[in-house]
């Protein structure tokens, strides 16, 4: 049967650990942990539990989980958005798995349905979490530290000792101290508290706010974005309009209204590369000479473009992504008329520019006889033909020894049908190919300035020159400074979370039924580190230096000692605290 004695204590013992839990109270901005139940309150309750546990962290990290692998389909598997080309090819070589990607959205992951509501939620999630919290830290930098608890002993750090220094003198001393020390303090009763580390709490939310920054600037970019490539021969222009465009992708709210108006003209592509060594092959100079204006009527300027070093104009950038070359083509008919000049863009096949690809002559031919045909040549281009018994591949990539391999054909290309197709290849459904004397397929090896006569009087091929070409991208992405600028706060405001401890100091002094004042000094970190105790034992050095400590009872002044004391006697005297350790008290 528990005496009333019993019950003292255990009232004593309640009242301290309150008394301790509100010292510690406010450390963080985190919210309470609530036990978990169902809600007593229908459907307001119900609705309050569920934002409750939405806007929880380990919710926003199970969505953070979920958003990054929902990202991993979008990245193994075909997008519509971005190759629909190889979507199709990923249907007809997976008749089975093609369709259940299809009703799962993994044919366009980032718009689907279900990652949509992940990203939403998380976003949602991110904002009722990040508002409590400011709200909460605006309010505690607006308060004062709380006061100390009354037994700084049961403090995880803890040290005092005894000093004939007056207990305000002890008070002023320390709140200087800590002032000095970059602490918010103020006097609280018969004690100065303490707090410091408030910038843990502003990583912490500036990690999450920076998370929504990024978020914002991920989804502003995805549904604004463009990206369109081009082509250009040198001496060939170039103006941003979706017409003159060779591939062009945007997000879902793109509008043609939102491109930048601008036009370049490619003056000269230098390509230079090593010719000797390992490195053999291994481009040197890769840039493009521009002249370009901003708007309709901008003053025409002269800039040049390097890989990695795009041009900037608004929001778009132009950025030289590839090179090629171009051989130049004069095809006539039987009477010598000229029905087609012009550079034909070849399309690279290895690191030395084996080029292949295709000149169409769709209009004006005639045959010998007068009838109306089309024309088709396929080609092979050499920079470097490395010779007879060499295999039919560039031994370099610049223009050394360069070679054009013809095939000529003839009928109907294909082109008035309506089905669109490649301009780098030949569609040789209705084409016949000319034949040569052994009544093979008419094929020649042209240097430039030579010329390739079509039998039976049908015409000739002239390999004139080869100018060279460069292709373009030009993106837009709106919002990625913004997300530039996210990623590097969220990586600061983590570092200031996880590196800096808040924590807090009571310096209590008070005088004793002796008439010495006693000084308690107590810490408390929002986490168990050994920072805490050696920072309040560095603390309570400087302040025992302003207030030494005094003699224990019966053993006379430290300051003066018993005149009648021999050389040699052991008469104690005080010593300064020592560093505390943690969890341990120092007497």
């Amino acid at each position: 049967m528990k005496t009333s004695r019993d019950a003292a204590d255990a009232a004593a013992e309640r009242a301290d650990e309150q008394d301790l839990g509100a010292a510690g109270s406010q450390l963080s901005t985190a919210p309470q942990e609530e036990a978990a139940g169902v809600p007593a309150l229908g459907f307001v309750g119900w609705l309050r539990w569920f934002w409750r546990q939405l806007t929880s962290m380990r919710v926003a990290l199970l969505l953070l989980l979920l958003l990054s692998l929902g990202a991993i389909p979008g990245s193994l598997i075909p997008q519509t958005n971005v190759d629909a080309s190889k979507v199709a090819d990923f249907e007809n070589r997976h008749t089975f798995l093609a369709p259940v990607y299809d009703k799962l959205g993994l044919f366009h992951v980032y718009s689907s349905v279900w990652f949509s509501a992940i990203y939403i939620l998380l976003f949602v999630s991110l904002i009722g979490c990040i508002v409590p919290r400011t709200w909460q830290f605006v309010g505690q930098l607006r308060g004062r530290p709380p006061g100390a608890p009354r037994r700084l002993t049961r403090l995880p750090a803890y040290t005092s000792w005894r000093t004939t220094a007056e207990p305000e003198q002890v008070r002023e001393a320390a709140l200087e101290l800590l002032r000095r020390r970059r602490f918010r303090a103020h006097l609280a009763g018969d004690a100065v508290a303490a707090e410091k580390g408030y910038v843990r709490e502003v990583g912490n939310l500036a990690f999450h706010i920076a998370l929504i920054v990024m978020l914002t600037a991920f989804a502003w970019g995805q549904l604004y974005k463009s990206e369109g490539d081009k082509l250009i021969v040198e001496g060939g222009g170039f103006s941003n309009t979706l017409t003159q465009y060779d591939d062009f992708k945007s997000g879902s709210l793109f509008s043609q209204d939102d491109l930048d108006p601008f036009s370049f003209t490619l003056k000269k592509f230098t390509g230079t590369y090593e010719l000797t060594g390992p490195n053999r092959g291994t481009p040197r100079t890769f840039q493009a000479d521009l002249a370009y204006s901003e708007g309709a009527y901008g003053k025409r300027k002269r800039t040049t473009i390097k890989v990695n070093e795009p041009l900037r104009i608004g929001d778009s950038k132009v950025y030289l992504v590839s090179h090629g070359y171009a051989p130049v083509l004069t095809v006539r008919d039987g009477r010598g008329k000229v029905v087609y000049s012009d550079a034909v863009p070849l399309l690279p096949l290895d690191a030395n520019v084996t080029s292949t690809g295709a000149a169409k002559v769709m209009d004006g031919y005639r045959d010998a006889r007068g009838v109306k045909e089309q024309l088709g040549f396929q080609a092979a281009f050499l920079p470097t033909y490395g010779g007879a018994n060499s295999a039919v591949v560039s031994q370099f990539p610049a223009l050394l020894n360069p070679v054009l391999n013809l095939a000529a054909y003839h009928g109907d290309l294909g082109v008035d049908s309506g089905i669109p197709q490649s301009v780098y290849q030949l569609d040789k459904t209705n084409l016949k190919g000319f034949k040569d004397s052994k009544g093979q397929q008419l094929r020649a090896n042209l240097k430039p300035g030579e010329t390739m006569k079509l039998p039976g009087g049908a015409g000739s091929v002239t390999f004139d020159k080869v100018e060279e070409w460069a292709g373009f991208q030009v993106t837009r992405q709106p919002g990625s400074g913004w997300a530039l600028g996210g990623a590097v706060t969220a990586i600061f405001g983590l570092a200031g979370s996880l590196f800096i401890q808040r924590r807090r100091v009571w310096v209590r002094a008070v005088r004793g039924a002796d008439g010495v004042t006693l000084v308690e000094m107590g810490g408390l970190g929002r986490s168990e580190s050994a920072k805490v105790p050696e920072e309040l034992g560095d603390l309570a050095g400087i302040l025992y230096d302003q207030a030494p400590g005094a003699p224990e009872p019966g053993t006379g002044s430290s300051d003066s000692p018993d005149p009648a004391s021999e050389p040699g006697d052991d008469t104690p005297v005080p010593e300064p605290p020592v560093a505390p350790s943690e969890g341990a008290e120092t007497k």
